[in-house]
């Protein structure tokens, strides 16, 4: 059988959620798949679990030691026989028609390697909300985009990983970085973005399921602030000053917050200001960041959240 789109979907002692996710791989209405599982390392409940799933489009890869999240999608895409490829995450869902419709606005678009994203429902203990809450503006810069606060809501922008759906081609030129202990989207995104021929469209139909806060926390939630810092100044020749500060203020210092490291709340303030150019709402969120705990702040985010989708669809 030959393949137009092979999915990804690297997993780690999941069985449970990353069945759910081959499920709704299982249901797409566009029926040219291979769904390529790679077990991150010995794994025996994921493979046993695997065993008894019966489709012919189902493959199983597993990797001798864990590479990670980013190792184990260059291996799904290594061994990859489709011209497309979709990344799933274990924990997450998509609804049956989100290849079907990413593949007809990837053969629209006008840059020879897109890159497809498209909305998604996030689905937590505070509620549902759909994000991204709105698209790129026309010549907005990625790195602005996606890191970039310009409200006191989340997900103002937003390409989450299962998402991503993109030409074999660019992934063999631009793979996963691996190694990394967080950002690895943001970080390929980026990265893949500096290529003349890649460009990214959205689908605004919401056609997949992001479940926040599972009761097994992920690395990106369980990492310090140190690595953050670290990936963003290695990086920093591919986002704007703008977005460099934003990133300092409401990504790297609530890992700080979280850990209680008042003693660098001043000197990450000094990063923003003199590598970047924070704008007020920056620093409106950094001192939340710091003085403000963390369930209350989600709280906040979903109540503002909830007022801000009523409106939208008033």
């Amino acid at each position: 059988m030959d393949f137009l789109i092979s999915i990804v979907i690297p997993t780690r002692n999941r069985p449970h959620l990353v069945k759910r996710a081959i499920e709704s791989a299982i249901a797409q209405t566009l029926k040219e798949i291979e769904i390529i599982v790679v077990i991150d390392g010995l794994d025996v409940a994921t493979t046993t679990e695997l065993e008894n799933i019966n489709d012919s489009r189902l493959r199983i890869i597993q990797l001798p030691i864990s590479k990670g999240g980013a190792g184990a999608r260059n291996a799904g895409v290594a061994e990859a026989k489709g011209e497309w490829i979709a990344f799933l995450d274990d924990d997450d869902q998509w609804l049956p028609q989100k290849l079907e419709r990413q593949l007809a606005a990837a053969k629209r678009s006008q840059y020879n390697l897109p890159i497809i994203s498209c909305s998604l429902t996030s689905r937590t203990p505070k509620g549902e909300f759909t994000y991204p809450r709105r698209f790129p503006k026309v010549d907005e810069p990625l790195s602005e985009y996606l890191l970039a606060r310009n409200s006191f809501s989340f997900g103002e922008g937003l390409i989450q990983t299962s998402t991503i759906f993109t030409k074999k081609e660019l992934l063999d030129r631009v793979p996963f970085q691996e190694g990394l202990a967080k950002h690895q989207d943001w970080d390929w995104l980026l990265k893949a973005n500096t290529l003349a021929d890649v460009g990214i469209d959205f689908v605004a139909e919401t056609l997949a399921i992001w479940y926040c806060w599972q009761e097994r926390q992920s690395t990106s939630s369980t990492s310090n602030w140190q690595q953050s810092l670290a990936w963003i100044r290695k990086n920093q020749n591919l986002v704007t000053p703008r977005a460099y500060s934003s990133f300092i203020m409401t990504q790297v210092s609530p890992q700080a917050a979280r850990e209680k490291q008042w003693q660098v709340f001043w000197f990450l303030l000094q990063e923003a200001f003199d590598c970047g150019q924070p704008k007020p709402i920056d620093l409106i969120l950094y001192f939340l960041m710091w003085f403000i705990p963390r369930n209350s702040r989600r709280s906040l985010r979903a109540l503002f959240d909830k007022k801000t989708q009523q409106v939208r669809g008033a």
